[in-house]
């Protein structure tokens, strides 16, 4: 079986996901990537993964692909369409493209206010307030609530994307959810879900997620994602509950990503990464457990500008009957800003144990015992 994997820079999904995920399989794997050397001790084929058609060219001149994917943000739909050329198991192109623009996405659901903001056209009636996004954006980056001027906060997002397309969208009041799920075209099983604490407004950058095993609002989600298509691979999708009921934010059509893939194949006891790869692969995706416990994801943010003077290391451990790993993000020596975004992570802690009360236990045990310091 031979694996074509499409991917930019290197993330823990892929390096600590995917790639031991697949040689588990005894899968053979070419990396399709704009950096190959960034994947040391890999076959790499140097190419421009962001056009289809190079893609397709150096597979067909290498050798016979057996699966071809992606769980990068940027590459789901030309990743789609080469698989569709091979006549490979794959997602639909369309709803690749349809989840990752946010005005399209909008559009298709329709059940949330929202509007474009073009550099150079007029700016567009909204009520007050809203979200605004960078129509194609990741990781909460110039993502902002306004509640009085539109323009001035789209001309800050200009000074730093210029040109580009924003979405200004009703801002929806509530808890907000994810829900993690894995689909193989026919049906599509729920992996569960994390409830996202963010930190202050205006900014929406996540703090931390904690596993949500009644999946409030799930039903009403499951029917958004089928209206949109959504049913092949893994899939990370963002709601809130508001009081008008459960209401899409945004549509991953990858795998949840900050080391909750990893939890989450931790919490479960599964090894989710060869399950997603096994579909793509045409078999079908398998029922999730239901376990019991707690399971958190933990970011450890900085909070102001400076240079990292103590960093710990990577750790894997237990405090108690609660397991833990610690993920460094950052280097000591080096140099940080505070951009309000999930770049502002120096580090991420998984923890999984008993009970919502051990595991904040252990976690603030372990992060009082190895602090970042920024000075």
């Amino acid at each position: 079986m031979r694996l074509y994997l499409t991917t930019l820079n290197p993330t823990d999904s892929v390096t600590r996901g995917f790639l031991p995920a697949a040689k588990a399989l005894g899968w053979e794997v070419t990396i399709l990537t704009d950096r190959p050397e960034d994947y040391p001790g890999h076959e790499t084929i140097p190419a421009d993964v962001r056009d289809p058609r190079a893609v397709i060219d150096v597979i067909a001149r290498h050798h016979r692909p057996d699966v071809i994917f992606s769980n990068s943000d940027h590459l789901q739909v030309e990743t789609a369409l080469a698989a569709d050329y091979f006549g490979l198991p794959g997602k639909d192109w369309r709803v690749c493209l349809t989840t990752k623009n946010k005005a399209l996405t909008r559009r298709a659901l329709g059940d949330v206010r929202s509007a474009r903001v073009v550099p150079g056209e007029p700016l567009p009636e909204v009520g007050y307030p809203v979200v605004v996004k960078p129509r194609e954006g990741v990781a909460s980056e110039d993502v902002v609530l306004v509640r009085d001027d539109l323009g001035a906060a789209a001309r800050d997002i200009w000074t730093r994307r210029p040109g580009a397309v924003l979405v200004a969208e009703e801002y929806l009041d509530g808890p907000l959810m994810t829900l993690e799920t894995l689909g193989d075209g026919v049906t599509t099983r729920v992996l569960g879900g994390f409830q996202t604490t963010l930190g202050p407004l205006p900014h929406f950058v996540e703090e931390r997620l904690d596993w949500s095993p009644e999946l409030p609002g799930a039903d009403e989600v499951l029917s958004r994602l089928a209206a949109l298509g959504v049913g092949f691979g893994a899939c990370h999708t963002e709601y809130v509950l508001t009081e008008n009921g459960p209401r899409v934010v945004e549509v991953n059509y990858r795998v949840i990503g900050d080391n909750c893939d990893l939890l989450l194949a931790d919490h479960l006891d599964v090894p989710l990464f060869e399950w997603i790869l096994r579909v793509h692969a045409g078999e079908p995706a398998p029922e999730a457990p239901r376990p019991g416990g707690h399971a958190a994801a933990i970011s450890v943010l900085a909070t102001r500008p400076g240079t990292i003077m103590k960093a710990p290391r990577e750790l894997t451990g237990a405090h108690e009957d609660v397991r833990l790993w610690h993920l460094p993000l950052k280097e000591a020596g080096q140099a940080v800003s505070v951009t309000h975004t999930n770049r502002d992570y120096l580090a991420l802690l998984r923890a999984v144990g008993p009970t919502r009360d051990a595991v904040d236990t252990a976690a603030k045990a372990f992060l009082d015992a190895h602090p970042w310091v920024v000075a």
